[in-house]
């Protein structure tokens, strides 16, 4: 037997080994059990306005997504709060499990660090950097700002190289409420953090929000799902499918501000 024929045949027995392993792995069940427990579980942050508020009459826009979702699939939704979420940007530090949430949500960007470790569902919103001051700021060169880098999947280390190269003084805040103090009483000259955070300071305090620098790359806003979970992630896609259809989707947008900046 020839080289090529031999390779020919290693290749053909190859492929027949793949679809014997394809044939014989476990079926995904991941719809079928959250059927059957009749709910939704799904992980947020126990706050991050405007997607998790705390509000029970505007509890969020990711909240009211993830409501209409779960009615789509006839099932109830319950939210779990992880406070890791909201304060540790490194997932693997949060310790969620599918006993815990079947969906992660509140600030779930789709990015290669995301992918990483989840799969994503349909995309709803642009995020990325953006910057929250009193009156627009020309000229970022030289200033004093604070920093707020809560959403995992945001690039971090381009925002650091970014303000260095440009002698902007950073300073690492842990919370809004101590980004908007800071600003408030002059500590920075602005903030920077993610878009649709600073876009709500800015519409609570009357503000100015403008988008980081075009260098700085923009996300789109997604809801992290567990790595095979096929078939749950296909019911949630159809549902989003719906819910554009139908303007419900443009609806929960528009109630927390659709597109977060112009």
């Amino acid at each position: 037997m020839t080289f090529a024929a031999m390779r020919d045949v290693l290749s053909f027995v190859a492929v027949v080994l793949l679809l014997f392993a394809v044939s014989v792995l476990p079926p995904d069940t991941s719809l079928s059990e959250v059927e059957k427990s009749a709910s939704l579980k799904a992980c947020v942050p126990p706050v991050y306005p405007p997607l998790v508020t705390g509000d029970p009459q505007m509890p969020g826009l990711d909240i009211e997504l993830l409501q209409a979702v779960a009615q789509r699939l006839e099932l109830s939704l319950v939210v779990n709060e992880n406070p890791a979420m909201g304060t540790d940007f490194n997932p693997r530090n949060w310790r969620l499990n599918r006993a815990q949430c079947h969906v992660l949500a509140g600030g779930v960007v789709d990015s290669v660090q995301t992918r990483s470790f989840l799969d994503v569902s349909p995309s709803y919103a642009e995020t990325g950097w953006a910057v929250v001051s009193p009156t627009p700021i020309e000229n970022l060169e030289g200033i004093t700002v604070g920093v707020l880098t809560l959403v995992s999947g945001l690039d971090r280390i381009g925002l650091a190289s970014f303000l260095r190269a440009r002698g902007i003084t950073a300073r690492v805040v842990a919370t809004p409420d101590a980004l908007a103090a800071g600003i408030s009483d002059g500590t920075f000259d602005a903030g920077v953090t993610e878009a649709m955070l600073a876009a709500t300071l800015a519409s609570e305090r009357g503000w100015s929000v403008a988008w980081a620098p075009p260098e700085l790359a923009r996300y789109r806003l997604v809801f992290g799902l567990w790595k095979g979970d096929v078939t749950l992630k296909q019911a949630i896609a159809r549902a989003f499918d719906e819910l554009s259809a139908d303007g419900t989707l443009t609806d929960i947008l528009g109630r927390y501000g659709g597109v977060p900046i112009d």
